[in-house]
């Protein structure tokens, strides 16, 4: 199932060139040019993503998404803030927003943020995300943040465990270290390639059964790494 976005945005050529880039990607769109269209629309069909810019003619976007909340809507939002404005983010990721981007931004990241919440809440195909995820003799409570081997408590660090998360949410697909860098630490610049291959040497050492050969969080070659839908068998 294609996945909708609405993109809450007054200004028309940005919301246009918003629209066509993401139905190019092949998202379904609908654009709300103000506060009021953009709850009847989400009351009226509600979308997979939000895209809510906070500077709007009539209801402001934050009392948006404060309604949405309090209404008991989970959709992703992606808030559009104006550059140095740091408390317009802090108020909106307290209001319930999942993500946001400061204007100007690329065409490309906002797509790739996207698509990151998409994957967060289930995907393309709208289905909720599983609580409990498993592999080998691995049990992980995505909402207790917890995980098991072999019945003991396995000790995580935070980043250990969304790291294995983006990993079983996306079993079976080779997932590049720049794609690991942005879901699990979110564009930090400080934060460079190498530590998620440190990171994955960690899930190694804690999961596999032999750290030095893994059968299940493997490496691919160039690129980055893939949690295998089962082990190789042995020949």
């Amino acid at each position: 199932m294609t996945a909708r976005v609405l993109i809450v945005e007054d200004h028309e050529d940005l919301a246009f060139g918003l629209q066509r880039n993401l139905e190019f990607e092949g998202y379904e769109v609908d654009v709300a040019a103000s506060g009021s269209d953009a709850l009847t629309t989400v009351a009226r069909q509600p979308p997979d993503v939000i895209i809510l810019d906070l500077m709007l003619p009539d209801i402001d976007g934050l009392s948006v998404l404060r309604r949405l909340r309090s209404g008991g809507a989970t959709v992703p939002v992606l808030i559009l803030t104006a550059r140095g404005e740091e408390l317009d983010k802090v108020r909106g990721l307290r209001s319930g927003a999942d993500d946001y981007l400061t204007k100007p931004f690329g065409v490309l990241e906002l797509v790739a943020r996207v698509e990151a919440l998409l994957r967060r809440a289930g995907g393309r195909s709208g289905e909720a995300e599983a609580s409990v995820l498993t592999f080998a003799d691995v049990e992980v409570d995505v909402r207790a943040r917890s995980a098991v081997r072999s019945g003991r408590p396995v000790s995580l660090t935070p980043r250990e465990f969304d790291l294995l998360v983006a990993l079983l949410r996306q079993r079976g697909v080779a997932l590049s270290r720049r794609e690991l860098l942005r879901d699990v630490w979110g564009h930090r610049a400080e934060v460079s390639t190498r530590t998620v291959d440190t990171h994955v040497g960690e899930l190694r050492r804690k999961l596999e059964a032999d750290p030095a050969r893994p059968e299940w969080i493997v490496t691919v070659r160039k690129h980055g790494y893939r949690l295998e839908e089962a082990p190789p068998e042995e020949t």
